[in-house]
């Protein structure tokens, strides 16, 4: 589906449209009321597959976004104004174009195109930045001439450009087809008494980010988490609490999976005893003997199936990559994503991530600062390629 919102790059799209269909895609093209004054319904239903659709009301579905939502194997919205991304972000339906954005359950890939003013204003790029942490895939504007004859960035990307980007995204939504993952997430909490527990600072963003990011490249993803957050449609999730749960868990599933992705932040230690009621200060200063938990990683390591992917995370302060070397080679891995988690806006509770990949060849790629989501991309790049071999 080709969505076009009211902006003056809208000429563009018609350029989209006609390169979409030329490569054989079957395009449904949507128009917003605004953007049909800019350009006309009748021209892209001369370009595209079928007519071009204008309103929730007019046509013969009672429910055509849901039509349309349900059947696209990729949404492209170009280009997307500050009020379409607005819209989309807050989960608004006033026309037939926001209501398809919040049907479809495909990948979506925004193309957003406006004055610098509007794009660099904070509303805007906090709004772009929900929908890149939601999964939504966002090809920023290129700096150049715009209206009015002004200068900067915010002008729509070429339609060359937003058409290879469409070609990408599904091409890597089908790589991982009839493959099995098992992706964990969250810190757990190791229960003192009925109230307290020992646990870190994890969030979970991370993991869930991963296994979004392998459902959407069409793997069958099993998600064990200690988070309580949202999943993208179609993952299957299993929440747990202890380190005891989660390796219960992930032991059972392992044995089918052909890659496993243990992004959790596992407890080491446990205390050895749980007190049956709550500890009260007035009873004196307790004493809380720890005893090790079982290391989940090198015991997946120990019973590695044959062909299968095994990636771990190193939560690292100090020698990022000699100690993710060591972790990889001592426990029998694939590839370990390591990221100083003393660095700013990385590690855990932020929504971006400074990481090292390295891999058991040798191989060592340093991912700067970006979203989560965009680590999670990186690493299904890189878990397809391994499983490609």
């Amino acid at each position: 589906m080709l969505g076009v919102a009211g902006g003056i790059a809208a000429y563009k799209a018609v350029e989209v449209c006609r390169r979409l269909s030329d490569a054989g895609a079957l395009v449904s093209p949507v128009l917003t009321a605004e953007a049909q004054r800019f350009v006309t319904p009748l021209t892209f239903s001369a370009l595209a597959a079928e007519p071009a659709r204008t309103s929730l009301w007019d046509g013969p579905e009672a429910s055509p976004h849901t039509l349309l939502g349900q059947r696209s194997a990729l949404v492209v919205v170009a280009p997307a104004t500050a009020r379409l991304l607005a819209a989309y972000a807050a989960g608004l339906s006033d026309d037939l174009l926001t209501a398809t954005l919040l049907v479809a359950r495909g990948p979506v890939l925004v193309c957003p195109a406006m004055h610098t003013e509007m794009w660099e204003h904070p509303a805007i790029r906090a709004n772009v930045a929900t929908l890149a942490a939601r999964g939504v895939h966002v090809l920023e504007p290129a700096e150049g001439p715009l209206a009015a004859g002004d200068l900067g960035p915010g002008r729509l990307r070429e339609p060359e450009e937003v058409v290879t980007a469409a070609e990408r995204i599904l091409r890597a939504t089908a790589s991982l087809s009839g493959r099995t993952v098992v992706v964990t997430a969250g810190g757990t909490r190791e229960a003192i008494d009925p109230v307290r527990f020992l646990g870190n600072r994890s969030s979970g963003r991370q993991g869930h980010a991963v296994a979004d990011a392998l459902a959407a490249r069409g793997a069958d993803v099993h998600l064990v988490t200690t988070a309580d957050r949202p999943v993208a449609g179609g993952v299957r999730v299993e929440r747990v609490d202890s380190a005891a749960e989660m390796e219960a868990a992930v032991l059972g599933l392992a044995p089918s999976a052909d890659a496993v992705v243990m992004a959790a932040a596992v407890a080491d230690f446990r205390p050895k005893a749980v007190a049956p009621s709550k500890l009260k200060k007035d009873s004196g200063m307790p004493e809380v003997v720890l005893e090790p938990t079982t290391d989940i990683l090198a015991e997946l390591g120990r019973r590695k199936q044959p062909g299968q992917v095994l990636v771990g995370f190193a939560a690292e302060t100090e020698d990022l990559v000699a100690n993710a070397t060591a972790k990889l080679q001592r426990k029998r891995l694939d590839l370990v994503v390591a990221n100083d988690v003393g660095a700013p806006g990385a590690g855990f509770e932020h929504d971006t991530n400074a990481v090292t990949l390295v891999a058991a060849d040798g191989t060592v790629r340093t991912l700067g600062l970006r979203s989560k989501q965009a680590v999670a991309e990186a690493l299904a790049d890189e878990i397809t390629a391994l499983l490609g071999q």
